[in-house]
């Protein structure tokens, strides 16, 4: 495998790189706390895969109560994110990105002044807010044509520090059909195991939905030979509102039992909002 590689763009960015995961960090205060935050966090990234490849076999099995403890901070953030969800199918593998973001995360704001932070980790989304700053995030369903479909606004003193996204269309496999699921949570890996499983819920029975072995689409497949979506048909309202109906449910009771604090459901050009105290507001 090639060796990482980081590499600071012209907006001021840190673009770090090494096999899967692709990160970018932007972080704001004074210069020399900035350039010493970003020289923690590509310190922090060059370790990062190795330690995960040690521990990938177990990270690609189903998480049960008596799981035994990983020995690298990723794994165990990605284990502590998906044991709450031990009573269905789940691997730690479901919060790996987030998780990722979170650990480098950590590592670029310790011992840093910074107003703002983020980490975008494919999409998956750690950040820090200090007091009276602000962050504005929109919603795009399909990135194939980009176009808002929502809009948060999260301030320093929400709960929410990580947004995730999951559904069949995009790099992860999904037992479901919607288009997108975003989740606002404490932190990126919740978010990312939570989006996970919500975007899973998001389903409805149809003869023309097309599913295949997770392992036959992708040999590494942590999900070997459960069917997931491979295609979805233009489906007729009823069956629409029925996916997302599940899907909401589910999100709800994530919500009620403080898992989640927000999370957008996108099916074929309809939607769903589950929030409470942090809204999900749509787009003008």
């Amino acid at each position: 495998m090639q060796p990482a590689v980081c590499v600071r763009l012209a907006d001021g960015r840190l673009h770090c790189q090494h096999g899967p995961i692709d990160v970018l960090i932007e972080a704001w205060g004074e210069h020399s706390e900035v350039a010493r935050a970003h020289a923690q966090a590509e310190a922090r990234f060059r370790t990062i895969l190795d330690a995960l490849v040690a521990e990938l076999p177990a990270l690609r099995s189903p998480v049960r109560p008596d799981t035994p403890a990983f020995a690298g901070p990723v794994a165990r953030r990605m284990h502590a994110a998906v044991s709450p969800h031990a009573g269905v199918f789940i691997t730690p593998m479901a919060a790996v990105a987030g998780a990722v973001a979170d650990e480098i995360l950590a590592a670029l704001r310790h011992g840093r002044r910074l107003s703002k932070a983020i980490v975008n980790d494919g999409g998956d989304i750690a950040f820090h807010l200090a007091p009276g700053a602000r962050l504005a995030t929109g919603i795009v369903a399909d990135i194939a044509a980009p176009a808002l479909d929502a809009l948060a606004s999260i301030d320093a003193a929400s709960p929410v520090r990580g947004i995730a996204t999951s559904g069949w269309r995009g790099r992860s496999q999904s037992f479901g059909i919607a288009d997108a699921v975003t989740v606002l949570a404490r932190s990126a890996a919740e978010a990312d195991a939570a989006a996970t499983l919500i975007a899973n819920a998001v389903n409805v029975d149809h003869p023309s939905i097309r599913r295949a072995p997770g392992r036959a689409l992708r040999e590494d497949s942590d999900l070997g030979d459960r069917l997931v979506t491979v295609e979805v048909p233009t489906l007729a309202p009823a069956h629409i509102d029925a996916a997302l109906d599940a899907g909401a449910q589910c999100a709800e009771r994530m919500r009620r039992a403080g898992l989640i604090e927000a999370s957008l459901l996108l099916l074929q050009g309809r939607a769903r909002r589950v929030h409470g105290a942090v809204p999900l507001g749509r787009a003008a």
